[in-house]
C-alpha cells in the first residue's frame, strides 16, 4: 500500500514508531529485522524470543545494537519503556507485555509457535504469520479468536499467499472476477529429504528440512493453504494440477507464463460451471520463475474490449502476475498495514476450505516418528477440506512429532488412526477446536480430535 510510506513517515516525526515483537531469528527473522531497523522509519523492532537467547541477542549485535536479556513481564517492558532492544527465551512474554503494537511469528514450527500466537492474541497484540505451516494448519481458529480479541490476524506479505492476495485485490478492484490463484514453482520432488538437500542447504545457509519442505511440494502447499482459505477457494484435485513445462528438467529454459496457464483452463471451465469458487494450483517452469499470478474473468462485454485492446488478450481467462516476491522486504509493510489501518493481508475467511495432509515419502513401520516437516517420513499434498474430514485424513502439521501404529506403504495418506500423537499439545486442541466450530459433519469413529 502506498499510504503506509506516509503513514509510518508520520509516526517517527512524532516520535511514535510502531513497536514490534518477533519470535524466531532464522535466517528470515534476522532479515526482517535488518530491514525494519536500518529500512523502517516509524517502526522499531523492540523485542526478540528466541529459544536460543544467543540468536536473539546475535539479530541485533550484528546491527550495531546492543539488546537487554528479559526474563521478566516487568524487565520487558521496562527495557520498552526505555527503547531499549530486547531479547527474552521466553516468546509469551511478548503478549505478556504492554507497549508492544504488533509480534511477528517466524519460527515455521507448529507447537512452540501456537503458544507464542495465542499468547500475543489473548494479549492484544496484532499477529504478523510469516509460518505458513501453521496459518495452513489453524489458521481459521486462531483468525476467530484475534476477532474476539479486537486484534487483526495475518499471513504476511513477501511471501506468495500476501503477493497473491495483494494481486487479487488489485484485480477486483478493477471490476474483474478471480477464479485461480497461482504460484510459480521450479522442482517438484515428493522424495527429497535432509540428505538430498544438504549441500543447496550449506550454500545458501539454510536448514536442510526446510529446504527439503520446498522441493517436496509440503511448502507450496501450505502457501497455497493459506490463499484458499482467505478467498474460500478449493483444490481441482488433490495436490493442485501442478502443470508443468518444464519437461521435469528445471534446468530447461523457463516458458512465458502466458503459454502455460493455458493448461488450465479446461479445469477451470469444469470448475466454474459446476458453481465452483475458484481454485489455488501453481506452474513449473513458467517465467517469471520468483512470480506469482492470478487468472481472471470479466463479464462485461465492453470492459472485454478494453482488456483486449490493452493488450490482455480476448478472454476468457485474463492472466495477472508480479515477477516476484521478495519475503521479508515486504513484511514491516504488512505490519504496518495491521497497526495503522487495521488491514489483514491475507487471513482466513471463515472456516478451512482446504488443508494440507500427510503421505508417506517411504514405507512407514509402527513406531516410525515422524521427525519433521521435510523430513524423511512424510510429505504434505493440498486437499479440498470436505475430503480431508471425510477420509478422516490427518494435516502434516499434525502428524510431525507423531509416531506411526501400523504399516503405512510409500504415498498413502496418512489417517488420525495411524498414528499416535504427544500428550498434550496445544496445536492438537486448536485444530480440534477448529473442527467442532467450522465442521457440520459428525466426527467419523477414530478421528482425532
Amino acid at each position: 500500500m502506498i499510504i503506509v510510506d506516509k503513514a509510518l513517515a508520520r509516526r517517527e516525526a512524532q516520535n511514535r514508531p510502531v513497536k514490534v515483537g518477533m519470535v524466531g531469528t532464522g535466517v528470515q527473522g534476522r532479515a526482517i529485522t535488518r530491514t525494519i531497523v536500518n529500512s523502517t522509519p516509524g517502526m522499531r523492532m523492540s523485542v526478540i524470543a528466541n529459544r536460543t537467547i544467543e540468536h536473539a541477542e546475535r539479530a541485533f549485535s550484528e546491527l550495531g545494537l546492543t539488546a537487554v536479556r528479559c526474563e521478566t513481564v516487568a524487565a520487558l517492558q521496562d527495557a520498552l519503556a526505555n527503547d531499549r532492544p530486547a531479547v527474552t527465551s521466553n516468546p509469551l512474554l511478548l503478549g505478556q507485555a504492554s507497549g508492544l503494537d504488533a509480534v511477528i511469528e517466524a519460527t515455521g514450527t507448529m507447537e512452540y509457535a501456537a503458544r507464542a500466537v495465542l499468547a500475543a492474541i489473548q494479549g492484544g497484540k496484532h499477529v504478523v504469520m510469516v509460518n505458513a505451516e501453521l496459518d495452513g494448519t489453524v489458521g481459521p481458529i486462531l483468525k476467530k479468536k484475534a476477532d474476539t480479541a479486537g486484534v487483526v490476524y495475518t499471513a504476511g506479505d513477501g511471501d506468495q499467499p500476501g503477493a497473491q492476495m495483494n494481486l487479487v485485490r488489485f484485480v477486483q478492484g478493477i471490476g474483474l472476477k478471480v477464479v485461480l490463484c497461482g504460484n510459480m514453482k521450479g522442482l517438484y520432488d515428493p522424495y527429497r529429504n535432509p540428505k538430498t538437500q544438504e549441500s543447496f542447504a550449506a550454500k545458501w545457509g539454510l536448514d536442510p528440512a526446510m529446504v527439503a519442505s520446498f522441493a517436496d511440494g509440503t511448502k507450496i502447499s501450505f502457501e497455497q493453504a493459506v490463499i484458499a482459505n482467505g478467498l474460500g477457494m478449493k483444490v481441482a484435485k488433490r495436490g493442485m494440477l501442478g502443470v508443468d513445462v518444464s519437461e521435469g528438467n528445471p534446468y530447461k529454459p523457463l516458458v512465458p507464463l502466458d503459454q502455460t496457464v493455458e493448461g488450465f483452463h479446461a479445469a477451470l471451465d469444469a470448475h466454474l460451471a459446476a458453481g465452483g469458487p475458484g481454485i489455488v494450483d501453481y506452474v513449473m517452469g513458467a517465467a517469471p520463475g520468483p512470480g506469482i499470478f492470478v487468472l481472471a474473468t470479466c463479464d462485461d462485454p465492453a470492459q472485454k474490449h478494453f482488456l483486449n485492446y490493452y493488450k490482455m488478450g480476448p478472454g476468457p481467462y485474463y492472466t495477472f502476475y508480479t515477477p516476484y516476491h521478495l519475503c521479508h522486504f515486504e513484511v514491516p509493510g504488512c505490519v504496518a498495514r495491521a497497526v495503522l489501518f487495521e488491514d489483514a493481508t491475507v487471513t482466513p475467511l471463515d472456516g478451512p476450505s482446504v488443508g494440507v495432509i500427510a503421505l508417506a515419502k517411504k514405507d512407514l513401520q509402527p513406531g516410525d516418528l515422524i521427525d519433521q516437516l521435510g523430513g524423511f517420513e512424510v510429505y504434505g499434498m493440498l486437499e479440498n477440506i470436505e475430503t480431508v474430514r471425510a477420509e478422516n485424513l490427518i494435516p502434516i502439521g499434525l502428524a510431525v512429532g507423531s509416531r506411526v501404529t501400523r504399516f503405512i506403504p510409500k504415498d498413502q495418506p496418512l489417517t488420525f488412526a495411524d498414528v499416535t500423537p504427544p500428550e498434550d499439545r496445544l496445536v492438537d486442541k486448536l485444530y480440534a477446536e477448529q473442527e467442532a466450530m467450522f465442521s457440520s459433519e459428525r466426527s467419523p469413529e477414530g478421528r482425532r480430535p
